[in-house]
């Protein structure tokens, strides 16, 4: 007998068995109590006759568990024949969700299914995956009973995500699955079935078929994976990488010229998200079989648009690559062009345009400043102009280029690291003194307009922007009587004159 785990499962039998219903618990939550693994979504899938016809049995099972369990509110949906309600127990809030079952069949242009009456093995039949096919019994006589007509446990046992049915049919009738293939292979660390695999490589042009505010969902799990570079990886392989971001599959490949050729971006670009995430898959590398177990710093986020940033913080490289017979490969401005990219690749994906974007952008934009420090003599006036544009996105920022110091050579590396913690350093003693993190001059237009009485004009930008600089540079301290002075003599310079009592 399984036991699930929680007494909720044991009403919902009770509410069953009253009801003359057959329910048992199906796929995740199933799934999941063997790989024990924590599940807060859980199918009920029911069978049996009601008055309201098999159809509506779901709906019927819902509002009798929910009255058991405390009555909370149940949404209903008569369309597909599902009810769910929310249950919270010992701090933990669970989605419960009941529908009757149900075979499936699809028209080609739709992920729409036709629904009718089915088998409890017509329920596990159309699910995507053998391991998700697993339904234990919730009613009294036979409660805890595994059905497993599929395999799914054997799968389980070995790792493997493989299709109840044949995977061309699963894969054309919900073209979805296949990104929940490449998904659950990122968080579980399974290896998906050779014939499943090549069924998705096959059929990979039918996810355009799928809303990309779907497909967006999928590739966010994958993102927020424990290793996101293995679904990533499988995306490249199968081709659903060139449907859905043909911007990072473009980074594939390596170009030789005089026998001489870069590195693979694609693979750098899956090194430094996996070194963010702190995964420790991989080193420095420029074919797949490079991956190698790294050993340098592991830098753990859970910041989903900072791992936004890592894959796409050299996308603007395969639109500036330059080949110079002399100093050989160079990708001068990549950030720049990259940073222009993000929007348009946000708006495609239907990804939020406002501050995560924006987010985005920056950290893009602004990757190359603390290596390029690292690499060069670490002035002040730079960490300071590096603090004021990064804002308080600065650790994030930091946290992306040391994931992105990727080199195999132990010196440059060493080099590399001594002097960026110099710059994390010279960041720390710098905000600490000159208070430069999203600071605004100590001296504002309205106090240009006002000292002078004059109206908006250019000679209050030339004025800020050069006690801006200033400041930036250490040339005065952000202090209001020092910018006030510095104020006053350029204004001089410019023919202003102070109104009077001013």
């Amino acid at each position: 007998m399984i036991d699930l785990g929680l007494d909720l499962y044991r009403t919902i039998g009770q509410c069953a068995d009253r009801l003359g219903i057959a329910a048992y618990a199906v796929g995740g939550v199933v799934r999941d109590y063997f790989l024990q693994r924590p599940c807060t979504d859980i199918d009920v899938v029911c069978i049996g006759n009601t008055e309201g016809g098999e159809v509506h049995i779901g709906i019927e099972l819902a509002h009798a568990a929910s009255q058991a369990l405390g009555g909370s509110k149940v949404s209903v949906f008569k369309t597909f024949g599902t009810a769910s309600f929310r249950y919270t127990v010992d701090g933990h809030e669970y989605e419960l969700e009941f529908v009757g079952a149900r075979r499936e069949s699809y028209s080609h242009d739709s992920r729409k299914p036709i629904v009718e009456n089915g088998t409890l093995e017509d329920d596990q039949r159309r699910r995507d995956f053998t391991v998700n096919a697993l339904a234990v019994c919730l009613n009294a006589d036979h409660y805890g009973e595994l059905m497993d007509p599929f395999g799914g446990i054997a799968d389980l046992d070995a790792g493997t995500l493989r299709t109840p049915l044949d995977p061309d049919i699963t894969f054309s009738d919900d073209p979805l699955r296949m990104m929940r293939a490449v998904r659950f292979a990122s968080q579980l660390g399974f290896r998906i079935a050779d014939d499943t695999f090549e069924a998705i490589t096959r059929n990979a042009k039918r996810i355009e078929i799928v809303s990309a505010e779907r497909v967006m969902v999928e590739l966010n799990k994958i993102m927020l994976s424990p290793t996101p570079s293995v679904g990533l990886k499988l995306m490249q392989k199968c081709g659903l990488m060139q449907l859905i971001l043909p911007e990072i599959s473009a980074l594939h490949g390596v170009e030789t010229v005089d026998g001489r050729g870069h590195k693979d971006i694609f693979y750098h670009t899956m090194q430094v998200l996996d070194n963010l995430v702190g995964s420790g898959q991989c080193v420095v590398c420029s074919t797949e079989d490079d991956m190698l177990p790294t050993t340098h710093y592991p830098l753990p986020t859970q910041n989903l648009w900072l791992r936004w940033a890592a894959l796409l913080h050299d996308v603007g490289k395969p639109a500036v690559k330059h080949y110079d017979p002399k100093q050989g490969w160079s990708f001068h401005g990549h950030e720049a062009r990259g940073a222009h990219m993000v929007k348009r690749i946000f708006k495609r994906l239907r990804l939020p345009l406002g501050e995560e974007m924006r987010y985005v952008e920056k950290l893009v934009m602004l990757h190359m400043r603390p290596i390029i420090l690292a690499e060069d003599v670490v002035t002040d006036s730079a960490v300071r102009r590096l603090l004021f544009e990064a804002g308080d996105d600065i650790d994030d920022l930091m946290l992306l280029c040391n994931a992105d110091i990727t080199t195999r050579n132990e010196e440059k590396q060493r080099r590399h690291r001594a002097n960026f913690e110099l710059v994390k350093r010279k960041l720390v003693e710098l905000e600490e003194r000159d208070r430069i993190r999203n600071f605004q001059p100590p001296v504002s237009g309205e106090d240009i307009m006002t000292t002078f009485g004059i109206g908006p004009c250019r000679e209050i930008g030339t004025i800020k922007d050069a006690i801006k600089d200033a400041i930036l540079d250490g040339q005065i301290p952000n202090e209001r009587d020092a910018a006030w002075q510095m104020m006053l003599d350029l204004a001089k310079g410019l023919g202003l004159t102070p109104v009077a009592g001013q």
